[in-house]
């Protein structure tokens, strides 16, 4: 039988569902409820562990229909699925349908037997009998008051932040910030110091990224509402996490094409976008013009309505792309979809639409254009290259509502043949369908190598042109053509020598890259047979699969303040049980090192109040100290990851360690709960070794006393190079000296290996250093035992050791030590 799962805000709400829907069968069904959070003063919201567990009691084979209220609940049951092995999520179906019509029709359709298909189309349709009761052709629901909430009554609070993420406010960390403000009561406002921008509001994607938000900016954050502070201390640990953004991984790409060389016959310049060689027939691309006109509507309400029906289809294609998306690019790509979804939810951008309809009776397709060109200009008029570049998001949402609206077919990518794709341009959803085996290539007239389209392509692996002139819009398809989208160069009809030379370069890089996928599941050996294993860093379940999939022998650093954050409540001990456990069985066996909670200072939880804030959060109450002040919180994620390592191969890392006091602080807080769990019959592994972070020159000076406390190092030089150079790397006007290959980091990394070694335990890596193929010889002849990087880089890092000798490594390394600058150090590895 088909079971349902009814995810909503209040669990008072979805206990009332279940109880109506359940009455109509006349007797018990399967229904499982994951409503509410564990919050007294708030208790509205939804928990993707609840939602998980919901679903997981009702399994079934012949399917489990999910049902959601609004906003996060969506969001909260797409995490939930991660959860879930691959066979079981094939199981469940997400359902818009209406929550309570929809859980009547669904319950009533599944007691009698039909299957899952059927059960969803009896929910989709539940609003029917209703909407023929009242008269209503097309039901959708009507617009609600526009008008912002008044809080009169309230003080406005008031917070200035610096944005410290490398690219700031773009369209990922602005929804992030959209989502997050949602989550609230209060209204807040937002205003760029750096620029002298007037005050927006922050529930508008599109006013928050037309700021135009930098790293370096200063910004001012108001809130004025009964929950101000919450909402305030829930935006600033956004800030203070960089929006959960690595810039470890950030490569800043050419945006000017820098080949000056004079063009040959048949050449074109244009913007390096993404590497890599294609040789091809050519095939145009142009989605299909929409051609609008404006008139005048008697029947504002329904166009309203016809509006409305638009976007809400519109919303389910994009949440279609944003799923295919995280497969084929990984979340943090496809979190560019999550702002479109934002765009279409934007008050503003929705209420003008609403204003030109009721009042100036224009017809939906006429008032949705010029909003949307009206939000285009916006960005448009911006200094910042970058996010000028937002525009073609902008127009992408735009595009897609008004095909809908005027009936036009999607435009079609697929291609029978491989070929280069050229066209004037590509929207970031159509950049995101292309198939790789069959798109060699792209090259475009416009765009640049910020686009989100140019990022796509590189996340694929498709070499990208953009920017060439025009006349290659007037070649005709089938038209052979080269590019390299190292150079920024393209070739018509490219003669014999020239095609020789970049069919040799294209056969050495697919080489390179295919040699490096396919031995990325071998060990890391190099040439006289020392092996250095390689982990993967992660901070979701996602990111774990794809670690294993590029080769990952374990994971040597996951970060839980995911669990953590975005929350109104710290996870409990069975959330954070469930999610460890999930990780340890997609790995295998292979190690999992779990750090602790790493936050606190810089990274604050919203729900533990911190009271003034720090001058220097670097410097402040963070890592295990924060944990430590924190006993029943540090023991629950003691207890969820003891438990979690029984059967699998979990370890412990204690983070932000300054002294040998902490450690043995943290290790009797570990023994307490060690002992509960033995007393309680409670199985986990006695044999867990535990390990800290080297990321604190104190540490580094007394690496021979940690030593002897741990079972293993783990060298976090993120951290560790801005305190051995004193300058913030978050700030961008010292941010040159915050380099990891400069000598005295270098000398902190050969002095704990040596600690470490000398008393018999093994040292790792974890920084963004270990991700840096030049590093490579000089972290293996400093002797590391362990190097942990981003999934992604596994493959060529293990291929770069494997072209080394320990006695060749060794020797650059005493040369680098020797140096007097990072400079120097890159130019002796690059010789």
């Amino acid at each position: 039988m088909v079971t349902i799962v009814i995810v909503s805000h209040s669990k008072q709400l979805a206990l009332g569902v279940r109880e109506l829907a359940t009455q109509m069968v006349q007797g018990d069904f399967p229904i499982a409820v994951a409503a509410g959070i564990e919050d007294s003063d708030n208790p509205l919201g939804t928990d993707p562990i609840r939602v998980y567990e919901a679903i997981a009691s009702v399994l079934s084979d012949d399917g489990v229909l999910v049902l959601m209220d609004l906003g996060s609940a969506l969001m909260s049951a797409e995490m939930a699925l991660e959860f879930l092995p691959q066979a079981q999520r094939e199981q469940v179906y997400l359902c818009e349908a209406p929550l309570v019509e929809g859980a009547v029709a669904a319950v009533v359709a599944a007691a009698a037997g039909k299957n899952i298909q059927q059960v969803i189309a009896e929910a989709r349709g539940a609003l029917t009998a209703k909407a023929t009761q009242l008269g209503v052709d097309n039901p959708q629901l009507s617009v609600v008051n526009s008008e912002s909430p008044t809080h009169a009554e309230y003080p406005t609070v008031e917070i200035r932040l610096t944005v410290s993420n490398r690219l700031g406010l773009h369209a990922r960390p602005a929804a992030l910030f959209v989502a997050t403000a949602a989550r609230f009561q209060s209204q807040i406002q937002v205003r760029n110091v750096t620029r002298n921008t007037a005050a927006v509001r922050g529930d508008s994607i599109n006013q928050v990224a037309i700021l135009g938000v930098r790293q370096g900016h200063e910004i001012v954050i108001t809130a004025t509402g009964k929950d101000a502070e919450q909402t305030l201390e829930a935006l600033q640990a956004l800030f203070a996490t960089n929006f959960g953004e690595d810039d470890s991984t950030f490569a800043p790409a050419q945006t000017v094409n820098q080949e000056v060389s004079p063009t040959t016959s048949g050449e074109l310049l244009g913007i390096a976008a993404s590497p890599g060689v294609a040789i091809a027939p050519v095939i145009h691309y142009q989605p299909p013009a929409i051609n609008i006109t404006q008139y005048h509507v008697d029947d504002s309400d329904a166009e309203w309505q016809r509006l409305q029906t638009a976007i809400h289809t519109a919303c389910l294609e994009i949440q279609a792309v944003f799923a295919q998306a995280s497969i084929q690019i990984g979340d943090a790509e496809a979190a560019i979809f999550d702002a479109q979804l934002l765009v279409l939810e934007d008050p503003v951008l929705l209420e003008a639409a609403h204003q030109r309809i009721l009042e100036h009776h224009l017809n939906a397709e006429a008032a949705w254009q010029a909003v949307i060109n009206e939000v285009a200009a916006s960005y448009q008029t911006l200094e910042d290259a970058y996010l000028q570049e937002r525009v073609n998001d902008v127009a992408d949402v735009g595009q897609r509502v008004l095909r809908l609206l005027v009936g036009n077919a999607p435009a079609d990518l697929h291609l029978l043949e491989p070929a280069i794709l050229v066209a004037t341009d590509l929207a970031p959803s159509d950049a995101a369908g292309l198939d790789p085996t069959k798109v060699l290539g792209i090259c475009t007239t416009a765009g640049s190598a910020t686009s989100h389209s140019a990022i796509i392509a590189r996340t694929l692996g498709i070499p990208a042109v953009l920017g060439v002139g025009g006349e290659v819009l007037h070649l005709e398809d089938g038209t052979l053509m080269a590019l390299d989208g190292e150079t920024g160069k393209a070739w018509v009809e490219p003669k014999p020598d020239i095609l020789d030379v970049l069919a040799a370069k294209r056969e050495a890089w697919q080489t390179a890259l295919k040699e490096a996928k396919a031995k990325a599941y071998q060990p890391a050996i190099t040439r006289d047979g020392r092996q250095i294993n390689i982990f993967a860093n992660v901070g979701s379940i996602n990111d774990v699969q794809v670690a294993v999939a590029n080769g990952a022998e374990g994971v040597g650093l996951l970060r839980t303040e995911f669990l953590y954050l975005g929350r109104t409540s710290a996870p409990t001990e069975d959330e954070q049980f469930i999610v460890y456990q999930a990780i340890a069985q997609v790995l295998n066996h292979r190690p999992l090192i779990i750090r602790t909670l790493d936050v606190g200072g810089d990274k604050p939880l919203p729900y533990f109040k911190i009271g003034v804030p720090e001058a220097n959060p670097f410097l402040g109450w963070r890592g295990i100290r924060f944990c430590l002040d924190h006993p029943e919180l540090f023991k629950t994620q003691l207890r969820a990851i003891l438990k979690a390592s029984a059967g699998h191969n979990l370890k412990i890392m204690l983070p932000m360690i300054a002294s040998v006091m902490e450690v043995r602080a943290a290790k009797t807080i570990l023994n307490d709960v060690q002992n509960e769990l033995r007393q309680a019959k409670i199985a986990f592994d006695e044999n867990l070794q535990v390990g800290i972070m080297i990321e604190i020159p104190s540490a580094v000076a007394i690496a021979d006393q940690l030593a002897a406390e741990v079972d293993f190092f783990s060298i976090g030089t993120n951290d560790l190079t801005q305190y051995v150079m004193a300058g913030d790397r978050t700030n961008p006007r010292v941010a040159t000296l915050v380099d990891a290959l400069h000598p005295s980091v270098l000398r902190m990394i050969q002095q704990t290996v040596q600690a470490a070694h000398t008393a018999g335990i093994w040292v790792g890596l974890c920084g963004e250093l270990a991700a840096d193929p030049l590093a490579a010889p000089i972290l293996l002849g400093l002797g590391l035992d362990e190097l942990s990087v981003n999934p992604q880089s596994i493959p060529i890092l293990k291929q770069a050791i494997t072209q080394l000798s320990v006695t060749e490594a060794e020797a650059i390394a005493t040369l680098a030590l020797q140096q007097d600058s990072a400079n120097h150090v890159r130019a002796l590895v690059n010789c």
